[in-house]
């Protein structure tokens, strides 16, 4: 379906047009026309498949039939600043064409953004896009005008259940007017979510897009290695492929980022890292560089696994399976973006082998398994234990054909 076709204006139909989009994708056709219409909304798609535009486009248009306000009538609460910036962008993006004014609330700035966002939320900007910790901040400080606020929008509400926010969004919403228009949208249909969800929500409609499956554009396939075999099979991977211009791994911790960095060369080979350590104006620009492909291989945590929209990764890494499942998802969600194509690749140790066949277990496929390099010697066996009829099977497969090796 096109966007002219869902209800939207025709100066945001402009800018949509500006900036490169032609048809909305599934989340966008089943949410925008609900959200048009007043309804509150509980939204479930994965990672990639244009959730921000599908809550944003119709907000924007709501607000341009308004004209020019200096009220603050949407608030977007984010769990990360890096999401937080690039909501702000893409509001930005589409509403070039339309009075509609926004500002991304975060920490880890200093004290002049402190005042850029304080005018911004004590002046009346349209839409303000906050991190949870950061908002409540200003909240406490009493120039925060939020009288006005016509429409609440939770973005990655999962993720920020997952890192404890929830007692922080009560606070934040406890400061809103009771009457407004409620849109949650996460990765996830978790029970907590519901739950979550019937405390802030009126009667919502719920769309439900193509959970916890990896888009069909992505190639899987992983190693199995010992720990001291990883970074010798990164080298390889990275440098026998040099057609893959944007290379993405993640690493399970803030200190094994630039540990891999490290190893892998650093600058001398065009590998940065990003994590929260750095300080903001260091993020905005590994990413920065790395989005316009002056940087090669970004190395980076968890943060960037949802929401960061950044075009053409062709090679997602897992140097570390990640603790749960479904960020397992989100990562690999990173490439074969917008129906395109790319490759993800998990390098497993003995100790993450259970973890990644529940990934399995859940995206509904086994990966395939790649015999090491011959020169990095022989890797571990898989071994993983799953309960049918209430038997223990053990399982040990090795190399590309481990079916063979599959005791009985």
């Amino acid at each position: 379906m096109k966007f002219n076709e869902l209800g939207i204006g025709d100066q945001v139909l402009e800018a949509i047009s500006y900036m490169g989009f032609e048809k909305a994708t599934p989340i966008q056709e089943q949410a925008i026309p609900k959200i048009l219409a007043g309804k509150d909304l509980l939204a479930c798609a994965q990672t990639g498949t244009g959730k921000t535009a599908a809550f944003i486009l119709p907000i924007i248009h709501k607000l341009s039939d308004k004209g020019q306000t200096d009220t603050t009538s949407t608030l977007v609460i984010v769990p990360t600043r890096e999401l937080a910036i690039q909501i702000d962008q893409q509001i930005q993006g589409f509403s070039y064409f339309v009075p509609v004014s926004s500002m991304a609330v975060y920490g880890g700035g200093d004290g002049d953004d402190w005042e850029l966002q304080k005018n911004a939320l004590s002046s009346g900007t349209n839409i303000i896009v906050a991190t949870p910790g950061k908002l409540l901040s200003h909240l406490q400080m009493g120039y925060v005008d939020f009288k006005s606020i016509e429409f609440l929008i939770l973005d990655e509400a999962d993720r920020m259940l997952d890192m404890g926010f929830i007692d922080d969004i009560d606070k934040i919403i406890s400061h809103l007017p009771k009457k407004r228009q409620n849109l949650l949208f996460s990765a996830t249909m978790a029970q907590r979510i519901k739950g979550f969800a019937h405390d802030i929500l009126q009667n919502p409609d719920e769309i439900s897009i193509s959970i916890s499956k990896p888009a069909e554009g992505v190639l899987q396939a992983a190693y199995l290695t010992f720990n001291e075999q990883k970074i010798p099979l990164l080298r390889s991977l990275i440098d026998k492929n040099e057609e893959y211009k944007s290379i993405l791994i993640f690493s399970s911790t803030k200190k094994k980022v630039f540990e891999i960095v490290r190893a892998m060369g650093g600058d001398r080979n065009n590998v940065k890292g990003i994590s929260s350590d750095l300080e903001q104006k260091e993020r905005e620009e590994v990413l920065r560089n790395y989005k316009s492909k002056r940087t090669r291989v970004l190395v980076a945590t968890d943060v960037l696994s949802r929401g960061i929209d950044i075009k053409d990764i062709n090679l997602v890494i897992n140097f570390d399976v990640p603790k749960q499942a479904e960020d397992y998802v989100h990562r690999v969600g990173r490439t074969a973006r917008a129906d395109t194509t790319g490759v993800a690749l998990s390098l497993i140790n003995p100790d993450d082998m259970q973890k990644f066949h529940h990934i399995e277990k859940l995206i509904e496929r086994e990966v395939p398994k790649i015999a090491l390099p011959k020169e990095l010697g022989e890797g571990p066996e898989w071994k993983v234990h799953s309960t049918n009829r209430n038997k223990r099977k053990n399982f040990s497969r090795k190399g590309p054909h481990h079916n063979k090796h599959r005791k009985k």
